[in-house]
């Protein structure tokens, strides 16, 4: 069973769907118990970081993520899920609180600069580039929706990269921690290939 963490900040109906549509078993809960015994856990996110980290707090999936990474188990964060493993982001720079993120994966979440003369946030497709990741197949077309991109420490967890005005990180994978940028679910059947893969690695 595949738990996809709800915390009242992620796009998890269709996230749910696409599992339905592969065949494989899903659950949308914010049990504690649930998510540790999973045997895949994915974490979905949209919209603002500091409100989707509060709110992983309040619910007390943030040191549950942090578990579940420790003990090996599958997990897949998808967008914003993705930008709230790092150690923090330019987003959340000048609020009071300042957060931070999870910390699972040392880099800072950025602004694309307005330099790169393209209209901010990005939307709609892009191919994988400079593919790494054992989940991901090399120029595959994705869709992506966000103003902010990871500027990972350590390069040797860059699962792909994509182009837009600048080449960025868009995927990571460190051990057993998988996480994309893009919206697999939304991204037609590269994306549910994606998917697939990722259960085969749940088993």
């Amino acid at each position: 069973m595949i738990a996809i963490i709800d915390y009242g900040a992620g796009n998890l109906a269709s996230v749910k769907k696409a599992f339905d549509h592969i065949g494989a078993k899903s659950v949308i809960t914010s049990d504690r118990d649930t998510v540790l015994n999973a045997d895949g856990v994915v974490l979905p996110g949209v919209g603002a970081i500091g409100f989707a980290m509060e709110a992983l707090k309040k619910a007390g999936m943030d040191e549950v993520v942090k578990e579940v990474v420790a003990k090996g188990t599958p997990f897949l964060g998808i967008c914003l899920g993705m930008q709230m493993l790092l150690d923090e982001s330019e987003e959340s720079f000048g609020d009071d609180n300042n957060v931070k993120g999870l910390g699972l994966i040392k880099g800072t979440v950025r602004l694309f600069p307005s330099s790169i003369g393209l209209k901010i946030p990005q939307i709609g497709w892009n191919d994988l580039q400079d593919v790494k990741g054992s989940i991901l197949s090399e120029g595959d077309y994705v869709y992506f929706v966000h103003s902010y991109y990871c500027d990972l420490e350590n390069n040797s967890d860059v699962a792909a990269y994509t182009t837009y005005g600048i080449k960025y990180c868009c995927a990571i994978e460190k051990d057993n921690i998988f996480a994309c940028q893009f919206h697999p679910e939304k991204s037609g059947e590269a994306g549910l290939n994606i998917l697939r893969k990722f259960v085969r690695r749940v088993g």
